[in-house]
């Protein structure tokens, strides 16, 4: 396994569409590689760790593969200003690391790979 991790980065609102459930997805294909694999939420992609996945697209789905993660101990970098307010939001208390934006550049550049959605 090479030192530098696959970098999945989600900037698309699971509220509104599809795509970041399959960023994740995708992610979590490649850990099953036995790759490293970096998770980064970027706006409103940071509603993935939702409790309440009744409003996202594929929520249950969504649900599902965030618990695979959780036991898997893949962390998700999210971008600390769009972090919401709610007390809801990460109820399943994931490992979360917050990051700026020129943090995220620099997982970008550290990253063997990267694919966005």
């Amino acid at each position: 396994m090479a030192d530098e991790p696959v970098l999945v980065l989600i900037t698309q609102d699971p509220r509104a569409t599809g795509r970041a459930f399959e960023g994740m997805r995708i992610g979590i294909g490649i850990v099953a590689g036995e790759n490293e694999v970096s998770f980064v939420l970027v706006g409103p992609a940071v509603h993935l760790l939702d409790g309440d996945t009744d409003d996202l697209v594929d929520g249950d789905d969504v649900a599902k593969f965030r618990a695979n993660l959780k036991r898997l101990g893949v962390p998700f970098h999210v971008e600390a200003s769009a972090v919401p307010t709610d007390p809801e939001w990460n109820a399943e208390g994931h490992v979360v690391v917050p990051v700026t934006r020129e943090q995220i550049a620099d997982l970008v550049r550290a990253s063997r790979r990267f694919i966005a959605f």
